[in-house]
């Protein structure tokens, strides 16, 4: 089981963590840009499985991003609603355990391809 810090561990944590939150947040928000930029590329006619499986990686990463930051902020008390904090992690959690759930799915469908005799 983890241990909680104190609350002298806290306040000498708060400036890293801060910081380490605005750089989260910057990452957050120049993820969305990249993603659209992604996005306009896969809607063009040379879309590919490769670059549908980029977009959904980038997509899952920005939401577990984005929920790292809030629960940093939920640790520093600069968290506005608990409840949006929560149901955002628990859909970037659904959305991790349905991109492994399709990786493995993937990884079955290949060893069994692997499987064939020619």
């Amino acid at each position: 089981m983890s241990e909680f810090l104190p609350v002298e561990a806290l306040a000498a944590l708060s400036p890293q963590a801060r910081a380490m939150a605005t750089q989260a947040q910057s990452l957050v928000n120049a993820a969305p840009s990249a993603a659209t930029a992604s996005l306009a590329s896969s809607a063009s006619a040379d879309g590919s499985f490769g670059q549908l499986v980029a977009d959904g990686l980038t997509k899952v990463n920005g939401q577990l991003v984005s929920s790292q930051v809030d629960l940093q902020k939920l640790a520093l008390g600069d968290a506005q609603n608990l409840h949006q904090v929560m149901i955002g992690l628990e859909e970037s959690r659904l959305s991790f355990q349905l991109m492994m759930q399709v990786r493995s799915r993937l990884l079955e469908a290949y060893q069994d391809i692997m499987k064939m005799p020619i």
